[in-house]
């Protein structure tokens, strides 16, 4: 027969989120995700995700927004919850997670970070190239990266990595850094094209080459 829990040993419930954003690599944008260097025992001096404790006057949505802002200094463009990991062993004590993930737009990561004062023990990490983490969160990430590239199809999740304005070839390299592999263009923009989920705008995007289109993403997408 299980002994009764104590208020010593009583379940904690935290918060973390596995935040992902396109950032400028020598190869291309690159899909990466913030970790947090540990500054308290267990797992000092290990890298995290970011994340904290639910208080009891708040709901999840905003323990998950509140806690990524405090540690990353980070506003997401879409957060979504994800999956609670409860394994008994994840922890020294009894810690039940609730796991979100979420985006954040690639041009507004530095805006961010230097508008609230990015904390020094923050850092990103290629999501294929990933440190040793403390606790289960190796887990966790893949879980979330998994996740993210099954829902990818969907231009609602996809341009949550973009500005509001985009290029379809912008888009694409999107789709190309999330599922880490290329795509033919030409069928690409075939396929989108055919859908209702992209608004052309009369705006373009002009350089070396010839003027690309901008497009929005449609509301009832």
């Amino acid at each position: 027969m299980r002994a009764r829990s104590t208020e010593d040993d009583a379940i904690r419930v935290a918060v973390s989120t596995v935040i992902f954003s396109l950032r400028a690599a020598p190869d291309g944008d690159r899909l990466m995700v913030p970790l947090v260097r540990r500054t308290q025992d267990p797992h000092r001096g290990v890298w995290a995700l970011p994340g904290g404790w639910l208080e009891v006057d708040e709901d999840l949505d905003t323990a998950a927004s509140r806690t990524l802002a405090e540690t990353t200094a980070l506003t997401p463009s879409y957060l979504e919850q994800l999956y609670t990991f409860g394994d008994v062993d994840r922890s020294p004590t009894r810690v039940v997670s609730i796991v979100y993930w979420a985006l954040l737009r690639s041009d507004l990561v530095d805006t961010q970070r230097s508008t609230a004062g990015a904390p020094e023990n923050v850092e990103w990490f290629d999501v294929d190239a990933l440190p040793d983490l403390a606790f289960d969160h190796r887990r966790i990430a893949e879980y979330a990266l998994d996740r993210l590239r099954n829902k990818v199809g969907y231009s609602r999740i996809a341009a949550g990595l973009l500005p509001d304005e985009f290029t379809l070839t912008e888009l694409r390299e999107v789709y190309e850094a999330v599922l880490g592999r290329r795509l033919d263009p030409s069928n690409f923009r075939r396929l989108l094209e055919g859908t209702d989920e992209l608004v052309p705008t009369d705006s373009f995007r002009t350089g070396k080459h010839r003027p690309a289109r901008l497009y929005r993403r449609s509301r009832e997408a």
